[in-house]
């Protein structure tokens, strides 16, 4: 199999995220009587061990298209006689049109769910914003590996698209793990010391005595030794593989770690070559010990080996590499390695300037959330008016109802039908009633009989 289509498969347990570098980086082909090709030729993705996510929003969409074309035999055969430029340039992607049909239509569908999903993804933090008005078609722009203008087929751009994207991503990986390590480091001191200000002076110097203490035992620490150097394989050689160090041969050293038998170290074969170094400086029950720069170490080890052994920069050791680097003289150095206590990993003015984008950070988030609770108390004096409003509306409709009612009210009526006054009642409103023509008599005056 092509070094290229392995390393899909070795990356299956690769713990830095660089699974499918397939498409990024091709290193020599392997003999033809060494490749294994399927029979089957329709586009039956067979399941694959677990793999960890590459860190890329795309880590699964990447897989699955590259699953897929992996059963094309026409595209394999292209992918194994191809050299890197040829690959990461993106001019693989014109033997697309030359696939099966059934590659193609399960490529189609491929895409047609991750857009759907990106769609969701939008829609999902749109949602969670309240913005509305916002044009979706305009904010797929933002994801390049896939040609959004079409969504419903997989055609040769997206291929295109899919390889540089990646390559782009995937070789900047690493930078952007280092900078992130960075951020948590200045984040953490940015802490302490904020604690500290909150303290008196008494309580201030024994948490500074403490952190001192944590930190000079940190330092006390066996020797590390060089990352791929002699001692260091022949530490491993011994204390891992039980072996007698006078008889470590370089190039059983290398069948014995490489776990798959592909003839290939990768990056987590080789990154376990360090657990015995790395053990000497971290142990989880510690305090002093931060498992975070741990995995900082483990990552500027494995750098330094594929820095020193990678000659075609695959991201795979092969042994002839491997015997290569041993028969170097910088293979027997005995420099001890210089370990991250031992390193400034940032100056006292990317701090403050950390510090300062931070606060600005709080400070808008702070004017945001102000903003949101002016905006709450608005709605609920709001919703008091409204409910004012709708109680006086009640009130009023009630009113006319009862006087409408009252409008309609029957009037007494005596046993044969004669009106019949009531206390209260005013003679002048009852129907039928008709008013004397005559003056009232006056005080102490009797009126005359008819």
């Amino acid at each position: 199999m092509h070094p290229d289509i392995r390393m899909c498969w070795k990356w299956s347990s690769a713990s830095d995220c660089f699974l499918l570098l397939c498409f990024i980086i091709v290193a020599e082909s392997v003999p033809i009587d060494k490749i294994k090709v399927s029979k089957v030729e329709e586009p039956e993705v067979q399941a694959s061990p677990e793999t960890q996510d590459t860190g890329l929003y795309y880590d699964r969409y990447l897989r699955e298209v590259i699953d897929v074309l992996e059963t094309d035999k026409h595209f394999r055969e292209k992918l194994q006689t191809a050299d890197i430029e040829e690959i990461k340039s993106g001019r693989m992607a014109k033997e697309l049109n030359l696939v099966s049909h059934l590659v193609r239509t399960k490529l189609d569908e491929l895409k047609r769910q991750e857009v759907a999903r990106l769609r969701m993804l939008i829609k999902a933090k749109i949602d969670a914003q309240q913005e509305a008005g916002i044009d979706h078609h305009a904010l797929l722009k933002q994801f390049e590996h896939l040609n959004h203008q079409n969504p419903h087929s997989f055609e040769p751009e997206d291929l295109e698209l899919l390889i540089k994207t990646a390559t782009s991503d995937l070789e900047n990986y690493d930078k952007e793990r280092h900078e992130e390590f960075k951020q948590y480091e200045m984040l953490k001191e940015h802490e302490r010391r904020e604690y500290l200000k909150s303290l008196d002076e008494e309580k201030r110097k024994e948490e500074e005595a403490k952190f001192d203490e944590l930190r000079k035992k940190h330092k006390e620490h066996p020797k590390i030794n060089h990352p791929g150097s002699k001692d260091q394989l022949k530490e491993v050689w011994e204390e891992t593989d039980g072996l007698d160090p006078e008889d470590f041969d370089p190039k059983t050293f290398f069948k014995l770690h490489d776990t798959n038998g592909d003839g290939f170290l990768d990056e987590q074969e080789m990154e376990a070559l360090f657990t015995k170094e790395l053990e000497k400086i971290y142990d989880p029950n510690n305090a002093e010990d931060d498992m975070m720069e741990m995995e900082e170490e483990r990552l500027r080890m494995r750098e330094h080996v594929m820095k020193e052994v990678d000659v075609n920069k695959d991201r795979l050791i092969s042994a002839e590499e491997f015997q290569r680097a041993s028969e170097k003289k910088e293979f027997g150095e005995t420099d001890p390695w210089e370990t991250l206590d031992e390193q400034d990993l940032y100056s006292e003015g990317e701090l403050q300037e950390f510090e300062k984008r931070l606060s600005n950070q709080e400070n808008e988030l702070r004017l945001k959330s102000d903003d949101l609770l002016k905006q709450r108390e608005e709605l609920e004096l709001q919703q008091d008016q409204l409910h004012a409003q709708k109680l006086e509306f009640h009130q009023a409709v009630q009113q006319l109802e009862q006087k409408k009612q009252a409008q309609h009210a029957p009037v007494p009526e005596g046993p044969n039908g004669e009106l019949r006054f009531q206390p209260g009642m005013n003679p002048a409103a009852s129907p039928g009633h008709h008013q004397s023509q005559e003056q009232p008599v006056a005080d102490g005056q009797s009126q005359p009989p008819q």
